[in-house]
């Protein structure tokens, strides 16, 4: 069975009958997760974000004993502060992971449920320091010098042309 798409047969517009001058319009009828898998697909999200986002959606639910979807409407933006900074503080989650819960709540909240959120201040994830790792001029010729033959080579290629280890 297809999508009844809007518009078939006029030049230069595509789209499903739910969007709305680009704003999508998610099937009523369907359960709150139903809902953000059809919008993400509509938007052609990855199949692995829909799933990251979900859970996410699913567990910042679970966090506030949620059963009615009004709730979700009341207070979100001290809802969102609460779970994100639990995450922080209890969870002990990477800056990463962090930012992945807060843009699946986002994507909700925007996307779904059609309301703006703005100026949320969770306690933030600490970001670890990544000192990197130089050798001197001196130590890089020694290290090189110890090899021999094609690897070598390719290192003498990576290091004089300033390339990765990906690269090679």
């Amino acid at each position: 069975m297809s999508m009844p798409w809007a518009g078939q047969g006029k030049k230069g517009f595509y789209g499903p009958k739910s969007v709305v001058l680009g704003k999508i319009i998610p099937n009523p009828k369907l359960k709150l997760l139903d809902q953000v898998r059809e919008v993400m697909r509509i938007k052609h999200y990855s199949i692995r974000t829909e799933r990251c986002y979900c859970d996410w959606i699913r567990r910042y639910i679970h966090f506030h004993k949620m059963r009615l979807r009004e709730e979700l409407s009341r207070e979100p933006k001290a809802k969102m502060e609460l779970f994100l900074s639990d995450l922080a503080v209890n969870g002990r989650v990477a800056a990463a992971t962090q930012n992945q819960a807060f843009n699946s709540l986002l994507f909700l909240y925007r996307e779904v449920l059609d309301q703006t959120i703005e100026g949320v201040s969770a306690v933030r994830a600490d970001r670890p320091v990544r000192v990197p790792v130089v050798l001197t001029q001196d130590e890089t010729r020694r290290v090189i010098l110890a090899m021999s033959g094609t690897t070598q080579l390719v290192v003498k290629l990576l290091y004089g042309s300033g390339l990765r280890l990906m690269a090679a």
